[in-house]
């Protein structure tokens, strides 16, 4: 229950409330609190509210973009306000901040896009690297009016291939939940009406894509792909002048946009799909693991993953009721749902205990996929090879920890 009055009371004014109307009573009151004390207790009340609220826990990403935009102020420095934020509900603060900053900025250049992020490029910092870089692909798909293929473009102007499979994954989140959530917080920071793309107003079934987490990782091609950069924006104003239309997603085929893009977008293109098929589907998880296994065959196991992430957001991260959802997938890809579901975990709060406990539930042949899985997790959070090396030793036996240490990418014995 909530420990304070204000948070009491949020929650009698606003719990009553169904879709727009309650995100916009939390938000009202979130953001007062964050004009009246700062980013730390606005997140503290929100954390206080979800504990109240399964709605506000399950959507919990969307109000922290809430608090990272509003509280950026434009022309500000990003770095002091991108400081104030916190890892609570997928570090979507962060995101809100990068976002908010490219909307103010009102220009991209390929200089603005690679110097945005360089000062988390340290082993260090490659938390807060990730989170600036997927923030980044949220601001760019925003900034061209949700036109994925330009904002795609512009992520690839990143000098590695860890920095751009970052910013994609952002761009297709960002184009997931303006699709299917037009009334999320970022959609008023642009100009274009988010209710034109077919999405109904006022619809929720799009919570997956913000509160599930988030995939890591020339033009695109395909159907809808303008490629290249906009001849006449800087004459119009508008960065989105002179594209070609691009439809955020299709009714008749749930791997879209994945079918009609370049190979090199796919693995982060997939890494969001399942959120699209589920709320296509009105939330089967079946149905979208039969649609996974539809996928082409390479990219099968990050449909999987993706659904994983999507079934963590349905079920609160309750170990029995997430344990029950993945087994819904075929036995040969189940493994893959069993690593969203983990990744997802460590993303919620930065730390790894949840996801060890949950792998420690997982059949035994699936259990050095989910340990390598935190593996991977624990090579962002930490550094150091001895950090990584002792958070892998919980392992629940030395050949998990092995694989636990391989995905960390620390030598094993």
């Amino acid at each position: 229950m909530p420990s304070s009055a204000e948070a009491v009371a949020a929650v009698a004014d606003c719990r009553p409330l169904a879709g727009f109307e309650k995100q916009r009573c939390y938000e009202e009151r979130l953001l007062a609190r964050l004009h009246e004390a700062g980013v730390a207790p606005a997140l503290a009340l929100l954390e206080e509210v979800a504990a109240s609220d399964v709605d506000v826990e399950r959507d919990g990403h969307v109000y922290t973009h809430a608090i990272g935009i509003e509280a950026y102020d434009a022309g500000g420095p990003v770095a002091e306000v991108f400081g104030q934020c916190t890892t609570l509900f997928q570090s979507g603060c962060y995101h809100g901040v990068i976002q908010a900053h490219f909307i103010a900025e009102g220009a991209t250049d390929e200089g603005l896009i690679r110097e945005l992020c360089a000062p988390y490029e340290s082993d260090a910092q490659r938390w807060l690297l990730f989170q600036c870089l997927h923030g980044l692909g949220h601001g760019l798909t925003m900034f061209y009016d949700h036109h994925l293929p330009r904002a795609l473009a512009d992520c690839d102007l990143l000098a590695n291939d860890w920095n751009r499979e970052s910013c994609y994954g952002g761009a297709f989140m960002e184009n997931v939940v303006n699709a299917t959530n037009p009334h999320h917080p970022a959609a008023e920071l642009t100009p274009g009406s988010t209710a034109s793309n077919g999405a109904a107003v006022g619809d929720d079934r799009g919570h997956d894509a913000h509160a599930g987490g988030h995939p890591h990782g020339g033009a695109p091609g395909g159907s809808g792909d303008a490629g290249g950069r906009p001849g006449d924006a800087a004459a119009t104003g508008d960065p989105a002048a002179g594209l070609e239309p691009f439809e955020p997603l299709r009714p008749d085929d749930p791997h879209y946009p994945c079918s009609t893009l370049d190979d090199r977008y796919l693995r982060a293109c997939y890494m969001m799909q399942t959120s699209v098929m589920l709320w296509q589907n009105g939330g089967d998880v079946g149905a979208a693991a039969e649609s996974c296994g539809e996928a082409p065959e390479r990219w099968r196991p990050t449909c999987f993953q993706s659904l994983g992430r999507d079934v963590s957001s349905r079920t609160l991260q309750e170990p029995r009721a997430s344990l029950r959802e993945c087994r819904k997938a075929p036995e040969a890809y189940r493994e893959w749902c069993y690593v969203g579901l983990v990744k997802n975990f460590v993303d919620l709060t930065a730390t790894t205990e949840d996801g060890f406990s949950f792998c420690e539930r997982v059949e035994p042949w699936a259990k050095p996929r989910c340990y390598e899985a935190m593996g991977e997790e624990i090579g962002i959070l930490h550094a150091t090879e001895a950090e990584r090396r002792a958070a892998c030793a919980v392992s629940e036996s030395f050949e998990l920890e092995q694989s636990c240490l391989r995905g960390a990418r620390v030598r094993v014995n």
